[in-house]
């Protein structure tokens, strides 16, 4: 059986107030005062393998597209596609793009000297002197939260490098269970810490099976940390289900308490898709979120659909160790 099923929408907490300029809306970044862009293009895409798979050229247009029609949030990670993601970034924010860009890159390493070696090569592949927010990757362990704030761990390096001003804020991100996210906010709340941003996904399938929503949209309000969206599409298994159209599925997570929803454009339809989302998008009624729950449940059980939640599929370091604490 699935572990909680719910027909009410995922949070009664309101929708992060969003500003319009021009075709683009805009929200504010929790308490970092940085208004991004309500859509943000997904790193992974920009380099993501098969024979889709877009070229370094596709990948240049793809971005610079999405900046000049108002996008100014730029998703990356360090071990994406084995750096060539974050390489094809800073391709893409040379000739005047980096200042009209907020980026965001990940790290893996949960040692201080693996986190340093990880944010020195994310700052010479995009190319830029500081990166805007970095994240704390695939917290998916519960053991993950004790290592980044032990002695020695990933946050030293991080907060060292915020010092030296190649980092300005701080955040973290995983797809597994929300219980691990949430002993991620307590562990830092015992170290007097507070985090500017989480990631976490954000779609039609998760209110159903262990939901991120339900457990942490309450624990980032209370602790005025933004939530970055993901997995609208839950890397496609969602939107395979036919249970609602790709733009309702965007509108659903772009109506949550949230700063931005990343997703990932590997071609020009596709980011013309995110892009007219952004346009449409007006906040869902309760009413129409119930109605979308609704339809979605069948689909939902089990987290049958959300193979990040339940499978290791999407498990980066757990096939590679070695990101961690490389020997």
């Amino acid at each position: 059986m699935s572990a909680a099923v719910s027909a009410a929408p995922p949070s009664a907490a309101p929708v992060v107030e969003t500003l319009q300029d021009g075709d683009m809306k805009f929200r504010i970044l929790g308490e970092t005062g940085e208004l991004v862009s309500l859509v943000g293009l997904g790193g992974f895409h920009l380099a993501r393998p098969g024979p889709q798979a877009p070229s370094t050229d596709d990948a240049i247009r793809i971005m610079r597209t999405g900046i000049d029609a108002g996008v100014n949030f730029c998703d990356d990670c360090w071990d994406y596609n084995g750096g060539e993601s974050e390489v094809r970034l800073g391709k893409a924010l040379r000739d005047g793009y980096r200042p009209r860009a907020f980026v965001m890159t990940k790290i893996d390493g949960r040692t201080s000297a693996a986190a340093m070696g990880q944010i020195e090569t994310s700052l010479r592949r995009l190319q830029t002197d500081h990166i805007d927010l970095i994240q704390f990757h695939e917290i998916i362990r519960m053991d993950d939260p004790d290592r980044v704030f032990a002695q020695g761990g990933a946050l030293q390096a991080v907060l060292r490098a915020r010092e030296q001003g190649k980092i300005r804020h701080i955040g973290f991100t995983g797809h597994k269970s929300p219980a691990i996210h949430r002993a991620m906010f307590e562990t830092a709340a015992r170290h007097n810490f507070r985090f500017d941003t989480v990631q976490m996904l954000v779609n039609i399938m998760d209110a159903h099976f262990d939901s991120f929503a339900n457990t942490i949209f309450p624990i980032a309000q209370q602790q005025k940390t933004a939530v970055l969206a993901m997995k609208t599409f839950g890397d496609s298994f969602i939107l395979a289900t036919g249970v609602a159209e790709p733009i309702e599925m965007l509108h659903s997570s772009m109506s949550q308490p949230v700063a931005v929803v990343v997703t990932g454009c590997d071609n020009m339809d596709v980011l013309a898709q995110a892009l007219r989302a952004v346009r449409s998008c007006t906040p869902m009624s309760a009413d129409a979120q119930r109605e979308l729950l609704a339809r979605s449940a069948a689909k939902a059980q089990d987290g049958a659909t959300e193979h990040y939640k339940t499978t290791q599929m999407f498990d980066g370091t757990t096939e590679h160790p070695e990101w961690l604490t490389p020997a």
